[in-house]
C-alpha cells in the first residue's frame, strides 16, 4: 500500500517536471533567454550552489527567521488560544478584533514594520510571527474547549491546584492541536518570508532572489526557487511527522 502511495507521488512530481519543461520550451520559442528557466538549467544551477557553498548561507539566514518567528508565536499564540478557550467572555471581547486583524495580509504591514523596527531581522521577525500566530492560537483554543470533561472532574476530584490543572491536565490534552496549528503556521510562514527577506536583509533565500533577477541569472533564481519548494516540503513533512509521533508515541 505505502509502495503504491510513492509510486503515485512519484509519478504526480514526473507530471509536474514535464509540464514544467514543456512551459520553459514553448515561452523560449518568443523569448530566448526562458530557457534559462528550464529544469535542467535550473537543477545544475542548484547543484552547483549547493556544493560550492553558496546558497548555505541564505538557508541557514532563512530558517533561522523562520524559528525566530514560530518562536515568538508560540509563546503569543498559545496562552491567547488558553484565554479564548477557558473564558466565555475574553472570547466574546477578543474574537472580533482579532478576526478582523487575522484577514489583513502580513505583507500588508511591511511599511509599518520597517517604519516602527528599521532595517534589519526585527521587522521580518515581526510579520512572520504575526502571520504565525492566527493558525497556532485558534487551533489551541479549539483544543481547550474540546478537552475530555472527565480529565477536568477527576483532577478537581484530587485536588489538583490550577497550575496542576493547566500543566499536567490541559497542555497535554491539547499538545496534538497546538501542533496542528504549527504545521499551518509553517506553511504561512515559509510562503511569507520571500517577500519578507525583500526588506533590506543581506542573506536569506528571499535576499537571494532578489539579488539572482539584479544579476539576470535566470538559472540560479529558478534554482532557489526549487530549494524554496523542497525545503518547505521537507518543514511540512517534519512537522507531520511531529504529529504523529505525539499521537501514537
Amino acid at each position: 500500500m505505502k509502495s503504491k502511495h510513492y509510486l503515485h507521488g512519484g509519478a504526480g512530481l514526473l507530471l509536474l517536471l514535464a509540464a514544467w519543461q514543456l512551459g520553459a520550451w514553448l515561452l523560449a520559442q518568443t523569448l530566448p533567454l526562458a530557457n534559462l528557466l528550464a529544469p535542467a538549467a535550473a537543477l545544475g544551477s542548484l547543484n552547483t550552489l549547493i556544493a560550492d557553498g553558496t546558497l548555505w548561507p541564505h538557508i541557514w539566514a532563512s530558517l533561522q527567521r523562520v524559528a525566530v518567528g514560530l518562536l515568538c508565536a508560540l509563546a503569543a499564540g498559545v496562552p491567547l488560544g488558553f484565554a479564548l478557550g477557558l473564558s466565555p467572555r475574553a472570547e466574546q471581547t477578543l474574537n472580533p478584533p482579532f478576526q478582523f486583524l487575522r484577514m489583513i495580509s502580513p505583507l500588508s504591514w511591511m511599511p509599518v514594520a520597517v517604519m516602527l523596527f528599521g532595517i534589519g531581522d526585527a521587522p521580518v521577525y515581526f510579520l512572520l510571527a504575526f502571520a504565525a500566530v492566527w493558525p497556532l492560537m485558534l487551533n489551541t483554543a479549539s483544543g481547550v474547549r474540546h478537552i475530555n470533561a472527565q480529565w477536568l472532574e477527576l483532577g478537581r476530584s484530587l485536588s489538583a491546584t490550577k497550575s496542576e490543572m493547566l500543566l499536567k491536565i490541559m497542555l497535554p490534552a491539547v499538545v496534538g492541536d497546538i501542533l496542528n496549528g504549527l504545521r499551518l503556521a509553517i506553511g504561512i510562514v515559509w510562503v511569507v518570508l520571500v517577500p519578507c527577506e525583500m526588506l533590506g536583509v543581506n542573506e536569506g533565500l528571499g535576499y537571494f532572489i532578489l539579488d539572482t533577477r539584479d544579476r539576470l541569472a535566470y538559472s540560479e533564481l529558478m534554482a532557489a526557487i526549487v530549494l524554496i519548494g523542497i525545503i518547505g516540503w521537507g518543514l511540512d513533512a517534519a512537522a507531520r511527522a511531529l504529529g504523529r509521533w505525539w499521537r501514537h508515541g
